[in-house]
């Protein structure tokens, strides 16, 4: 699960969702602790009505939901999903890619759209 966060997409995942998902299910979840509701996913996984599920986000970051170190079935990362030297690298170039197009006068490659919210 990636998305914004925005007002359609706070709290999109919760208990409603998290009962549509098959029982062999996992959720991995890197784009905005508020997207999903941890009390909900605490409570589906302790039950084991999901699998499993991986989070790089959490919704009180750096805080974790009470619960959740408990669970075997639940991998968390302190939002480091992205921290590998091949991913910073690139993340360099594209910056000074970027500062490049901009000083010469072109719209920078990676202009980060606008969401409604």
């Amino acid at each position: 699960l990636h998305v914004p966060l925005t007002d359609k997409t706070e709290y999109m995942i919760s208990n409603d969702e998290l009962a549509l998902m098959k029982k062999t299910a996992y959720l991995i979840h890197t784009s905005r602790g508020k997207v999903v509701d941890d009390y909900a996913l605490v409570a589906a996984l302790k039950e084991g009505r999901l699998a499993g599920a991986a989070l790089d986000v959490y919704e009180d970051e750096p805080q974790i939901t009470e619960g959740m170190a408990e669970l075997s079935n639940l991998m968390l990362l302190p939002h480091i999903g992205s921290a590998s030297f091949e991913t910073r690298d690139k993340m360099a170039l594209l910056v000074a890619e970027n500062v490049l197009d901009a000083l010469s006068g072109k719209t920078p490659r990676s202009l980060v759209p606008s969401y409604p919210q």
